[in-house]
């Protein structure tokens, strides 16, 4: 079952930076479904991996993020 979460990236600033969450998350979960918003720095995910899997991932990537 997908997990929907809310997401606040606060490096994340541009299409690049766009891009490499959603290339992060995808690489997790293929099937993840994301909607990243530049301007409040969030991204919603509805996805099957694991919270710690997704936060762990985009740490790695350079793009720290909370849950909101």
């Amino acid at each position: 079952m997908s997990e929907a979460l809310k997401l606040s990236i606060p490096d994340m600033t541009c299409g690049h930076c766009k891009m490499a969450v959603e290339k992060t998350i995808a690489a997790q979960d293929a099937g993840a479904k994301v909607a990243v918003d530049l301007d409040s720095h969030t991204v919603s995910v509805e996805s099957k991996a694991p919270l710690a899997a997704l936060l762990q991932a985009l740490e790695a990537e350079g793009y720290p993020a909370a849950l909101l």
